[in-house]
């Protein structure tokens, strides 16, 4: 680039959807993201890819211009996407790139935008029933929508996409019956009352996690362990699965096993987020249920679990789903005794989700933030697993 610069054209700068920006970034395209948020909002979370190349400058370093060293660092010969928390301070840290002579564009409503990112993939598995997966990239959630014969339940929804539920399965000719949640969640905030206020669904709690303190103005079902619902010609099997937090539970449709937050693809649970004062107490509950009943399901179970870390590996539809035969044999964790297991665990724990005890809170219904709120709190990584990864290769 010339020290001079080029001169501004007056026009807006390009504005990347962030839908088009994960398009760029699942297509293999190299992309290069300049994160002007703060050092600490960005290493809490921001956008990873293999053929992502991030530099984070703060937007406050740039209010006198583009610093040399900034300079030195960007690219003359490929687009850069400027990004900010909301959408704002990117525009104005675009235009003065473009000036510079760079080809560049900013993200539509910056991180909080790509927060909306959510997706829906049919899983490819043996069952008579429809089974979709829901991704949001920005946090790893994980959330599955169950059709059979006109009727449909929600495992783990989410409170921002309780509308994206009851449209695809009305699109799919069917009516939400069941809105289950696997436990009391800790990173997002829970969507099976706003499901149960849009349509005929039950809310599905399962008993161990109510007795924590739900206190929700709706009915709710309890569930507990060896109980069967029904969705249309379809069984949903429940399974007390408890480590991660007392009430974790698993639900399975036929060979499938919606493990919650107890069993990732990649790495076990944490088991702090309910009681910090009783982590190895958790941790060999946690053995006990993944030793006694996740792996004495048979070795073609599909584990559908409710997050996936950056570490994660994708099936090549973009799913994250592992047979269980395959991972028990690939995850050290699955493998070892119990003392081990318990040692893994308590050591590489990471962070805490951010705002954890207040979505607690929310998702007892004993705090009722309103939906920016709620949003707002939910916002970074998940970090609902012990570890980064429990993969052996």
């Amino acid at each position: 680039m010339s020290d001079e610069g080029s001169p501004a054209t007056g026009e807006n700068v390009e504005l990347v959807t962030p839908e088009r920006l994960k398009e760029r970034i699942d297509s293999g395209e190299d992309v290069f993201v300049l994160d002007v948020r703060s050092g600490d909002d960005f290493e809490e979370w921001h956008i990873e890819s293999e053929n992502v190349e991030i530099v984070n400058y703060p937007y406050f370093q740039l209010l006198d211009g583009i610093p040399r060293d900034l300079l030195a660092d960007l690219p003359d010969e490929r687009k850069i996407t400027v990004l900010c928390a909301k959408g704002g301070s990117s525009e104005m840290i675009a235009e003065n790139l473009r000036a510079e002579g760079f080809d560049v564009n900013h993200l539509e409503r910056g991180m909080k935008g790509w927060a909306r990112i959510y997706e829906y993939t049919e899983l490819d598995v043996d069952s008579d029933a429809t089974i979709a997966q829901y991704q949001r990239p920005s946090s790893g959630c994980l959330a599955y929508l169950v059709v059979s014969d006109g009727e449909a339940a929600v495992i783990d929804p989410l409170r921002a996409f309780a509308d994206d539920y009851v449209r695809d399965a009305r699109t799919l000719g069917a009516e939400l019956t069941y809105a289950l949640d696997t436990h009391i969640h800790a990173d997002h905030i829970s969507g099976i009352r706003e499901i149960a206020e849009r349509t005929d669904a039950t809310p599905v709690v399962p008993a161990a996690a109510a007795a924590r303190g739900v206190a929700y103005d709706h009915q709710y079902e309890p569930v507990e362990d060896g109980d069967t619902l029904t969705v249309g010609d379809t069984e949903i099997d429940v399974l007390h699965t408890p480590g991660h937090t007392t009430g974790m539970t698993a639900y399975k449709v036929g060979n499938v096993l919606f493990t919650g937050d107890g069993l990732f693809t990649e790495s076990v649970a944490r088991p702090d987020l309910e009681d910090p004062g009783a982590v190895r107490d958790a941790a060999r509950t946690l053995y006990e249920s993944l030793t006694e009943t996740v792996l004495t399901q048979p070795d073609e179970t599909v584990i559908a679990p409710a997050h996936f870390s950056e570490s994660a590996t994708p099936n090549e539809d973009g799913t994250y789903t592992a047979v269980l035969g395959e991972l028990r044999n690939a995850m050290d964790a699955l493998s070892v005794d119990e003392a081990a297991f318990v040692e893994f665990i308590v050591s590489d724990m990471p962070p805490r989700p951010a705002n954890y005890e207040e979505i607690i809170a929310a998702n007892l219904g004993q705090e009722s933030p309103d939906d920016e709120e709620a949003f707002e709190l939910e916002l970074g990584p998940n970090n609902c697993a012990a570890s980064e990864t429990a993969l052996t290769n």
